[in-house]
């Protein structure tokens, strides 16, 4: 069994490239599972094939925004 599997998982959403990677970097050295997105149409397709414990989505995103998500 993969022992990732065990860990929280989290959906990181957001554009800016930096912001996101600087997240997954600091959520996956605490200890979590991260998978990331750099857009809403995006967050759905990974929403579709996996389960996630929490969704990081910035909220001022072009196009779909976080608080329509």
């Amino acid at each position: 069994m993969d022992a990732s599997a065990d860990k929280p998982h989290i959906l990181v959403v957001d554009d800016d490239t930096r912001l996101r990677e600087l997240l997954k970097s600091f959520l996956s050295r605490n200890g979590f599972r991260v998978s990331t997105a750099s857009h809403a149409g995006e967050a759905r397709e990974r929403l579709q094939t996996l389960d996630f414990d929490l969704i990081v989505l910035d909220v001022m995103m072009p196009g779909e925004t976080g608080l329509a998500f």
